[in-house]
């Protein structure tokens, strides 16, 4: 089966330092893949070349068999590849039924949005994301007033509105309680059915239990990479987080 996302070779200097080294990654579709690694290890230096945040000096990356390494992030956005960052970007002056749909708007054309022929349009999809990330009670709160966990997952509905075929997720769980951690593996297992993820979490109970492929970096290079079992029983891995993490 040809893979949804290929990594190849990837290398990104910051200065001196050399911050991804020949990276290879491969994430297949309906599959959550996780990206884990001490501190500094690179994970999130991959995550945005992957988004297009930044470009690398070497290698490529394809989706869907496409060439995207030096592609605009809008443009990856609309081949059908999603962001979400550690730090919540909700707009906290609209309600959280206003944020869903602004989501949902940016994915159709300017003339629609002009002519206000969205909005009605739109309303079920929006009435689904809010039920599915349990913020139907909190629709006409200002997002401002959510909890750090609540943001979070709206900010993951907002993400999946249009649908992507890959969500791309830099520590989901970071300041969650135990319960919201475990919370947000329930709601974003249902991603499964149209939708890969690739994770970014220091929360290994969390990316154990949700991930089905696990690569793990180390200083900017691929240390080990496989299933979670494969990984779980690796030495070199067992090794970096005994000395390093």
């Amino acid at each position: 089966m040809t893979a949804l996302l290929e990594v190849q070779g990837v290398g990104k200097t910051f200065g001196a330092l050399r911050a991804l080294d020949g990276v290879d990654v491969s994430v297949r579709a309906g599959t959550f893949h996780g990206l884990i690694g001490p501190n500094g290890s690179g994970k999130s230096t991959l995550l945005k070349a992957i988004a297009g945040a930044h470009f690398p000096e070497e290698g490529s990356i394809r989706f869907e068999e496409r060439e995207i390494t030096r592609m605009a992030p809008a443009d990856r956005a609309r081949l059908g590849l999603s962001l979400k960052f550690q730090i919540t970007a909700v707009l906290p002056e609209l309600s959280v039924y206003d944020n869903l749909l602004l989501a949902a708007q940016s994915e159709h054309p300017v003339w629609s949005l002009v002519r206000s022929r969205t909005k009605r349009r739109l309303h079920r999809d929006v009435e689904d994301a809010l039920t599915r990330f349990r913020l139907a009670d909190r629709a006409d709160d200002l997002a401002g007033e959510l909890s750090h966990g609540m943001q979070q997952w709206l900010e993951i509905g907002m993400a999946l509105m249009g649908r992507p075929k890959l969500l791309l997720l830099d520590e989901p769980t970071a300041g969650m309680s135990p319960e919201e951690r475990r919370a947000t593996g329930d709601l974003l297992l249902p991603t499964k059915e149209f939708c890969a993820v690739v994770i970014v979490e220091h929360d290994l109970d969390f990316i154990k239990d949700i991930c089905d492929h696990l690569t793990v970096l180390d200083q900017g290079r691929v240390l080990d990479d496989g299933t979670v079992a494969a990984i779980e029983a690796s030495p070199k891995v067992q090794e970096v987080y005994t000395t390093r993490v």
